[in-house]
C-alpha cells in the first residue's frame, strides 16, 4: 500500500512527494525496502509473484521508476481515485489478485516502513503465510521495547488474537508493556484473498459491494488500473482494522499472530527516524553534512548544505533546499500543524518540493524573482515534455549535457551541449531527449505570470492532456 501522504516527516516529506519515496537510510527508498523484503519470503514451499501497488494517480510514475530500480516491477498499479482508507485498497488488490483464476496468498504491507533484521522480518512472514494458506487470517505484532503511545495493540492469546486495543494512555502502555502479552499493530496481515473478500462481505457488505462496483468499471492502461472514479467516490472509508479484523476474535473466523522481533519501525514522526538512526556515544544522530558538537539525543537532517548544532539538547533539526524545521523531539508529532497552516495559507511548501519529479525527469527552481525564474531540467533518456505553449512567458533552454530534440513552432533542431534557443510567448514547443544518457538543460523564464498552471498541452505521452 503506497498512498500515504506522511505529513509528520515535513519538510522532507510532502505530498507531492511523501515519504515511502524518500531514501532515509542506504541508497534505497522506503518503497524500495518493503518491495525487496517481500521478494526475500521465497522459499522451496513459497513462490513470490510480481507485486501489486495500491496508489494514487499523481505518484503512479515514481512508483513505476522506483520500483524498475530494484527489479521489482509490479503486477498492476491500482489506482484509487481518492482515498478511501486501507479496506478498500486491500480489496482491489484482491479482486486484482483473482483475475488470474488463482487465490494466492496476499502479504499486505504499508510500504513506509522500516526493519533492522531483515531475516527475522522474513522468517516471521514465511510462517504468517503457511498459516494463511489454510484459510487462517494472520497479523504481525511487534513485540514492544517501551510504553508507546503512538501505536495501537494487539492483545494476544498464545499465536491467537485475542483482542485490538486502541492508543492507550501512557499509564496503560506500561502496564500493557509489563503484561508481555500485548504487542503492537504494524499493519501487517498475510491471508488468502477470498478470505479477504468473503470476510469483508460479512461484516461490512457495503464496501464490499461498492468497491466491487468500481471494480467492475475499471479502465486498464499497460500497468495502470483505475477504477470507475464515480463509483468508487461511493464507497464507504474505512479502516482495515474497524472493517474486518476487530471483528474476527469470537466470530468463527481464525485470527492469528505471528511475532515479529525484527526493529521494526513504522517511521511515522521524526521521533522515530531518531530512534531508528544510528547515534553516536551522546544520542546524537546526524544525516547528511552535519556537525553536532556538545548536543544531546538530537537529530539533524541535512539535504543540500551544512547544518552545525551546537549546545542543544532532544532536538530535530531538518534542512531541505526551501524550508527548515526546528522541533522538539517529543513534539515532533505536533508537525503536522505547520502543514496544516501551510495547505490553509494555500503555501507550496505544503505539498511539492523546490525540485519536482515528473513523469519524464524533474526540474528544480534554483532561482526566482520579479518577472523571472531559471529552473535546472533533467529529462530522462527517451523521455519527453508534452507539445504545450504559454500564455504569459517566454523561454530560453541552454543544453548542459547531453542532446536535446526541440520542438519550436514549425522547426524541429537539435541542441547539443552549451547550445541554447528562444521559444517566445505563445509558441507551441516541445522538449525531448532522443539520446541515451540523461538530457539535463537550465530554462531561463521571464513574463508576467510564471505559474505552473500557465500551460496549454496539445499532446502528452502521459495522458494530462
Amino acid at each position: 500500500m503506497a498512498g500515504g501522504s506522511g505529513t509528520r516527516l515535513w519538510p522532507l516529506s510532502r505530498s507531492g512527494y511523501p515519504k515511502q519515496f524518500l531514501v532515509l537510510a542506504g541508497n534505497t527508498s522506503l518503497l524500495q525496502q518493503a518491495a525487496q523484503r517481500l521478494a526475500g519470503l521465497a522459499a522451496a514451499d513459497i513462490v513470490v509473484t510480481s507485486p501489486l501497488v495500491v496508489g494514487n494517480e499523481e505518484h503512479r510514475f515514481m512508483v513505476l521508476d522506483q520500483l524498475r530500480e530494484v527489479q521489482a516491477t509490479p503486477a498492476a498499479v491500482l489506482l484509487e481515485p481518492m482515498g478511501r482508507n486501507t479496506a478498500p485498497a486491500v480489496t482491489l488488490a484482491a479482486l486484482q489478485a483473482l483475475e488470474a483464476g488463482a487465490d494466492p496468498v496476499l502479504v499486505v504491507t504499508p510500504s513506509d516502513q522500516t526493519v533492522a533484521d531483515d531475516a527475522a522480518f522474513t522468517r516471521a512472514l514465511q510462517a504468517a503465510a503457511r498459516r494463511a494458506a489454510s484459510g487462517e487470517i494472520v497479523i504481525l505484532g511487534i513485540r514492544p521495547d517501551r510504553p508507546e503511545t503512538g501505536y495501537g495493540y494487539i492483545r494476544a492469546d498464545g499465536s491467537a488474537v485475542a483482542q485490538f486495543v486502541e492508543k492507550p494512555d501512557t499509564p496503560t502502555a506500561e502496564r500493557y508493556l509489563a503484561d508481555g502479552g500485548y504487542y503492537w499493530n504494524a499493519g501487517i496481515f498475510v491471508l488468502k484473498a477470498s478470505v479477504w473478500l468473503a470476510a469483508l462481505e460479512r461484516f461490512r457488505p457495503d464496501i464490499a459491494e461498492a468497491t466491487r462496483a468500481a471494480w467492475a468499471g475499471r479502465a486498464t492502461d499497460a500497468q495502470f488500473v483505475r477504477p470507475d472514479k464515480a463509483l468508487f467516490g461511493a464507497v464507504p472509508s474505512e479502516s482495515v482494522d474497524y472493517a474486518v479484523m476487530e471483528r474476527c476474535p469470537g466470530s468463527g473466523q481464525p485470527l492469528g499472530m505471528e511475532v515479529l522481533d525484527a526493529g521494526w519501525n513504522d517511521l511515522g514522526a521524526w521521533e522515530a527516524v531518531w530512534q531508528a538512526a544510528p547515534k553516536d556515544g551522546a544520542g546524537n544522530a546526524a544525516i547528511g553534512d552535519a556537525l553536532i558538537e556538545d548536543s544531546r539525543n538530537t537529530l539533524v537532517h541535512a539535504s543540500s548544505r551544512l547544518v552545525g548544532a551546537v549546545g542543544v539538547s532532544d532536538v530535530v533539526i531538518v534542512e531541505t533546499p526551501d524550508a527548515v524545521l526546528v522541533a522538539d523531539r517529543s513534539r515532533s508529532q505536533d508537525v503536522k500543524k505547520i502543514v496544516a497552516r501551510l495547505g490553509a495559507e494555500q503555501r507550496g511548501e505544503h505539498a511539492l518540493h523546490r525540485k519536482v519529479h515528473r513523469p519524464w525527469g524533474w526540474y528544480d527552481s534554483i532561482d526566482m524573482g520579479e518577472r523571472f525564474q531559471v529552473k535546472r531540467i533533467l529529462v530522462k533518456p527517451g523521455a519527453s515534455l508534452s507539445l504545450q505553449k504559454h500564455h504569459h512567458r517566454a523561454e530560453h533552454w541552454i543544453v548542459v549535457s547531453g542532446t536535446a530534440e526541440v520542438t519550436n513552432g514549425d522547426q524541429v533542431i537539435l541542441l547539443t551541449e552549451n547550445q541554447s534557443t528562444y521559444i517566445p510567448l505563445g509558441q507551441v514547443h516541445r522538449l525531448a531527449n532522443p539520446g541515451k544518457v540523461p538530457l539535463e538543460i537550465i530554462e531561463v523564464q521571464s513574463g508576467s505570470y510564471l505559474g505552473e498552471d500557465d500551460i496549454v498541452r496539445f499532446e502528452d505521452t502521459y495522458g494530462r492532456t
